[in-house]
């Protein structure tokens, strides 16, 4: 399972790996066909039916599951817009902390939009790891620099300012999660399982000594290309759809320029 999880990281590997596997899939259903090279009547025409409902589940399959990394691909967009949302109304609501924890508040939050701003732009492991370090140690010093006047002045106006800062920092955790839910292992060796069952139908069903271009190239290579679109979408920070900050962005330049 997790060297499924390791593959579906490269995109551009998964459509190499998966176009071979299932070529080679076809190649060994036409080696069984020759096997028994006499098929009656109505054994191939069962046979055409089985190739055909199993490519037809497997068009399913992929439709279901590339429906389920855009679900995913929305989803980590529309956090990154809620947190440029929570970090730019909790900016504003510090003008209600006294005049020095406003000051550290704007200071902290600014510097915390840039990790943010990271999160998305990197795809380091090591440099992910000491972005989330100093995001976890900006996080603390945010919710102590808010909290500590709110528990001095226990006043619905401190509150609200508390209230927002705890809206900074779930967003971070709503987004974390966002990012870590992927397509299930479970779906995607269903799929493939399925994907080379079909080649070796297809293989096996063939007609005549030379295999058709179409069944034996062009379908592997569409399955392939499927394949390396929901990789793609499905892997926020190793893929070529990716994610762009553009919220944070916008609010980074308008929080600079004032």
């Amino acid at each position: 399972m997790n060297g499924v999880q390791s593959f579906q990281r490269f995109p551009l590997l998964v459509v190499v790996v998966s176009f071979f596997a299932m070529w080679l899939s076809a190649q060994i259903g036409i080696f069984l066909r020759k096997r028994k090279p006499n098929l009656g009547e109505d054994t191939r025409r069962d046979l055409d039916v089985v190739v055909t409902a199993t490519l037809t589940l497997l068009g399913l399959i992929i439709g279901f599951t590339f429906s389920m990394a855009i679900t995913r691909y929305d989803q980590r967009k529309v956090y990154e817009e809620a947190e440029a949302n929570a970090i730019g109304t909790e900016y504003v609501r510090a003008d209600l902390l006294p005049p020095a924890d406003a000051a550290r508040v704007r200071l902290l939050l600014k510097e915390y939009l840039d990790q943010r701003i990271l999160f998305y732009k990197t795809r380091g492991e090591a440099a992910i790891q000491q972005i989330e370090d100093k995001t976890a140690q900006l996080q603390t010093e945010l919710w102590s620099t808010v909290e500590i006047p709110a528990a001095k002045q226990p006043t619905p106006v401190l509150a609200l300012v508390l209230s927002g800062m705890n809206d900074v920092l779930n967003s971070q955790g709503y987004t974390q999660s966002a990012w870590w839910n992927k397509i299930p292992i479970a779906a995607w060796c269903l799929m493939i399982l399925i994907a080379l069952f079909a080649n070796v139908g297809i293989g096996y069903d063939s007609r005549g000594a030379k295999p058709g271009f179409v069944q034996f190239l062009v379908l592997p290579l569409i399955l392939a290309i499927a394949f390396f679109l929901i990789a793609d979408i499905d892997s926020p920070r190793s893929g070529i759809i990716r994610v762009l900050p553009q919220n944070l962005l916008s609010l980074s330049q308008s929080l600079n320029g004032h």
